[in-house]
């Protein structure tokens, strides 16, 4: 069974990689991948077509320099999924870049099915979306149970599944392991500053992150920075650092990431999934995200949502601290870091809140992602057996 997959960005990816080992678990060696995607994906077999580092941009202002480039990676990657001839299409996240190649697929008739995996967020903006997805994709799975009721009015196959970060490997990674490794004394807190991993957001927000690590640090020396990364921004993370002249760990690995999060006595973290995987750990943590002034009026006037967090979006209630444009500030990011860090009222709520996350998150006696691949593989026999019946009445 041929499988293409899509991933724009690492989030994306490593909800593929999680797919992937979910599927061969399902079907062994009979499944093939092929697609796009990042280091975690490539680990588990798959030869990306291109660096997804190309997709992973945000906010208005700074896209626009970078749809060239985007437009001709959809060209590329339709041309592959021609050449391919795969069994399934699924794409991963990233609406954007994905609708795009759906889309395309359609127009050419290639009778490939079609799927994606996270729904776009219509109930924050764009509600039209939830409208016409039905003619793109045959079906959608989501990771929140609340996002079907979004889809389903519209003739759109919608399957909530469960989000893939209840099975992250972050649960069971033990903190003093990732002590001991980089030879870090038990009486350090240690302090996990996450910029993003985009090119963009690692350019408006670390310096923001260091400025407060800074100030941090200047309080209390017994604190311990560690800034793990990706591949896609490490060099670029590693040279504000060293500008900075702090004493930071940088780390490169999925193992080591977890590591430095259940070794954690805090976060500081951009806004997204990251967020939950600290949520999930119980790891206490503040959000900051800042994008150009012109993207942040847009953000404004179109999106339909109290809060960024998804945490406090699951829950209709702020726990973790939503710093946003003009108040992604070091001194706001210094202050409830240091709250957090005497376990006072916002540590608290903060701990009542994950238990009631991770219980929202759950879907079934499987995980998430053997959930999606069961969707998946449902999809295709679907898809055969019409083809199957189309073949037998021509004959």
């Amino acid at each position: 069974m041929k499988i293409y997959l899509i991933a724009g960005e690492p989030s994306g990816d490593l909800l593929g990689s999680r797919f992937m080992r979910a599927m061969r678990k399902k079907i062994g060696a009979e499944a093939e991948f092929f697609g796009v995607g990042g280091d975690t994906m490539e680990a588990e077999g798959l030869k990306s077509l291109f660096d997804i580092s190309d997709l992973a941009v945000m906010g208005l202002t700074e896209v626009i320099p970078s749809i060239p480039r985007v437009l001709r990676r959809i060209r590329e990657t339709v041309a592959d999924i021609v050449r391919v001839q795969p069994d399934v299409v699924v794409t991963i996240d990233s609406w954007s870049f994905s609708s795009r190649v759906h889309k395309a697929l359609r127009k050419l008739k290639t009778g490939i099915p079609q799927a994606h995996y996270v729904a776009p967020q219509v109930w924050a903006w764009k509600k039209k979306r939830a409208r016409t997805m039905y003619k793109y994709v045959d079906v959608l799975m989501t990771l929140f149970p609340y996002e079907p009721k979004y889809f389903t009015p519209y003739k759109l196959d919608t399957r909530f599944v469960g989000h893939p970060v209840i099975e992250s490997e972050v649960i069971t990674t033990n903190g003093d392991d990732f002590r001991r490794k980089y030879n870090i004394a038990q009486d350090k807190k240690i302090i996990t500053v996450l910029p993003g991993s985009r090119k963009n957001e690692v350019a408006k927000l670390l310096p923001v992150f260091l400025e407060a690590a800074k100030e941090l640090k200047a309080v209390d020396e017994n604190l311990f920075f560690v800034i793990p990364t990706v591949r896609t921004v490490a060099e670029n993370v590693k040279k504000q650092v060293q500008q900075s002249g702090l004493p930071i760990l940088v780390v490169e690995t999925q193992a080591d990431r977890y590591g430095a999060f259940r070794a954690s006595s805090a976060a500081i973290a951009a806004s997204g999934t990251v967020a939950l995987e600290l949520a999930i750990c119980d790891i206490p943590h503040i959000i900051a995200y800042k994008v150009s002034p012109f993207s942040a009026m847009l953000a404004r006037k179109f999106l339909h949502i109290e809060f960024v967090n998804l945490s406090n979006i699951l829950l209709g209630r702020e726990i973790i601290p939503e710093l946003l444009q003009e108040r992604c500030v070091p001194g706001n990011i210094r202050s409830y870091v240091t709250e957090l860090l005497r376990h006072g009222d916002l540590y608290e709520k903060q701990m009542g809140g994950f238990a009631k996350v991770r219980e929202i998150l759950g879907q079934g006696v499987q995980t998430p992602s053997q959930n999606a691949c069961d969707v998946i593989l449902e999809l295709a026999a679907r898809k055969n057996k019409e083809t199957s019946c189309q073949n037998k009445k021509m004959g």
